[in-house]
């Protein structure tokens, strides 16, 4: 039998399989709203088969956005938008959908990637991101704003009320993004973080807000309601964020109840220096797996089944996540399945597609016509 198409239970909610879609920024809300985009990009990636769906980055206030056109959960009108949409598209799949929840701070007022990605100056319409430093991304750009205490309780607050806004419309789990040089993980570098109160300086210190911000989370919602965070297990980076601060990381998430840990990398600084190559981020997840006893989502050009069912056989990760491979192929749970044995749920009208010779792909169907 296939580890990768074996159930799984994350906390509470049950997987029918161990493939996870990360979450991918669509750069296409209108101040924060889901659109008809979000209608046929979800509706794709519901019927794939995997066994969680994660939304994309989803801002928690309107300065926390990476471009004007994140996806955003900071006020009523965001919550109905989204409610929409996923009302509309669940209908057709039985798949548990998570949310990332996410502040950019200091890499916010950007241009989307299709228009370059960079800064938006303020005089052309950007806005002054936020960060735990006045130290910006790239050295040619604007310093960010330093947060003061008052600030700090803000985006806290927004996080939680956030979270309890996809508890209300039906979303199954929460993923905090401490990852790729957003918000928190600013408070954790180093690089980034050169507070010289509570929150900066040692460890302890610079683990601070993102505890804080987990805690109020986990606070806010049912405990039946599984809350996992996205860490970069490294900087890749020299005196940077690294993978032996990220297991005492999860170690203090691990005790304040979180429920899973999604481990990537990079995306602090651009003086980061990453080895390219398939898998190269499963041994952080090994690591962080091994350490802490944590369930654990592997993630980072997992392109191939054969690849992925070798990560869970082997005891590297309890899941893996596909990004990029998921969109060229909304379909690749399917093809994972036919090669390794798996059977996957399809929707009705999709049954004939199963090829001749995978008569129990899609389990136990029967259909004819005349």
């Amino acid at each position: 039998m296939s580890e990768l198409f074996s159930p799984y239970e994350l906390g509470t909610l049950q997987l029918k399989n161990r493939i996870v879609i990360a979450p991918m920024c669509q750069y296409s809300a209108k101040d924060g709203n889901a659109s008809d985009w979000h209608k046929v990009h979800l509706g794709h990636l519901l019927l794939s088969s995997a066994g969680l769906l994660t939304l994309e980055a989803t801002a928690v206030e309107s300065v926390g956005r990476i471009s004007p056109h994140d996806l955003g959960l900071w006020s009523d009108e965001n919550e109905q938008s989204l409610k929409r949409v996923l009302t509309e598209v669940r209908q057709y799949s039985s798949m548990p959908v998570a949310i990332q929840l996410s502040h950019a701070g200091r890499k916010a007022s950007s241009h989307v990637p299709w228009a370059g990605g960079q800064l938006i100056p303020v005089e052309q319409g950007g806005w002054t991101p936020l960060a735990p430093s006045a130290v910006p991304h790239f050295p040619s750009e604007p310093a960010p704003a330093a947060l003061d205490r008052k600030a700090l309780d803000r985006i806290r607050d927004a996080f939680a009320l956030a979270a309890q806004r996809a508890h209300r419309i039906g979303i199954d789990a929460i993923e905090m993004h401490a990852a790729h040089g957003y918000l928190l993980h600013q408070f954790l570098s180093p690089l980034s973080n050169l507070r010289t109160d509570e929150y900066g300086g040692s460890l302890s210190n610079r683990m601070r807000f993102p505890l804080e911000v987990f805690d109020a989370i986990r606070n806010a919602i049912p405990i039946s309601m599984p809350v996992g965070v996205r860490i970069s297990g490294t900087d890749w980076v020299e005196g940077g964020w690294d993978i032996e601060q990220s297991i005492v990381f999860a170690d203090e998430l691990r005790d304040r109840g979180c429920t899973f840990i999604h481990v990537s990398s990079g995306g602090l600084s651009p003086m980061q220096k990453i080895p390219l190559g398939p898998n190269y981020q499963v041994g952080m997840a090994e690591s962080v797996r091994r350490a802490t006893g944590l369930p654990t989502v592997a993630v980072g050009l997992i392109t191939e089944p054969q690849q992925a069912e070798d990560i869970v056989a082997s005891g590297q990760a309890d899941m893996v996540a596909l990004a990029r491979a998921i969109l060229f192929n909304p379909r690749w749970p399917w093809h994972a399945a036919a090669a390794l044995g798996g059977q996957v749920e399809a929707p009705a009208p999709y049954w004939r597609s199963q090829p001749r010779g995978l008569s129990d792909l899609f389990g136990d169907i029967r259909f004819g016509q005349r």
